[in-house]
């Protein structure tokens, strides 16, 4: 789902993490501070700079380096947890100070219940809605979301295959 407005760009991405339940899932995403270790492909440093991880109102720092023509770049941003959610299954939180160009940026992770004929499992949704970015385009940041649920199924499938082993 998109939507590519003047006032704000709004999308939701998904992904399906096969053979595991929201309960299993859920350990994984509460640990707010160590969100890096499930998303490699997006942040590759997360931890706490204020509060209790997990509880509304902490805040991340994340970053990720990358190369570039002119050297090393560290992009980075600061995120707030706005709502926990243990039940429900679900987490919001926004982007604060960051060097993203992201303005008045909300997201909400949630673990669904999935069956199909084929496989049985979660399905993992991220909403997410900020202003545009100058410079940028609506496809680009909804990769980027695309890219991050991808990059959270497949380490978190390997993450709990590794559990089950131990």
């Amino acid at each position: 789902m998109a939507n590519d407005t003047a006032q704000r760009w709004e999308g939701t991405v998904s992904g399906i993490v096969s053979g595991y339940n929201a309960d299993q899932i859920w350990p994984l995403l509460e640990d707010f501070f160590n969100f890096h270790r499930y998303i490699p492909a997006i942040i590759d440093t997360c931890y706490g700079i204020e509060g209790t991880s997990g509880q509304p109102g902490c805040i991340r720092y994340c970053s990720k380096a990358s190369s570039s023509g002119d050297g090393s770049v560290e992009n980075w941003a600061h995120e707030k947890l706005l709502s926990i959610d243990p039940i429900g299954k679900c987490l919001s939180y926004k982007l604060m100070e960051n060097n993203l160009g992201f303005n008045s940026h909300m997201a909400t992770i949630k673990l669904l219940p999935f069956e199909s004929q084929q496989q049985s499992g979660c399905e993992v949704t991220w909403s997410f809605a900020l202003k545009p970015i100058e410079g940028s385009s609506f496809d680009n940041v909804f990769s980027i979301y695309d890219c991050a649920v991808k990059s959270f199924v497949k380490s978190v499938e390997d993450a709990l295959q590794v559990q089950n082993k131990e």
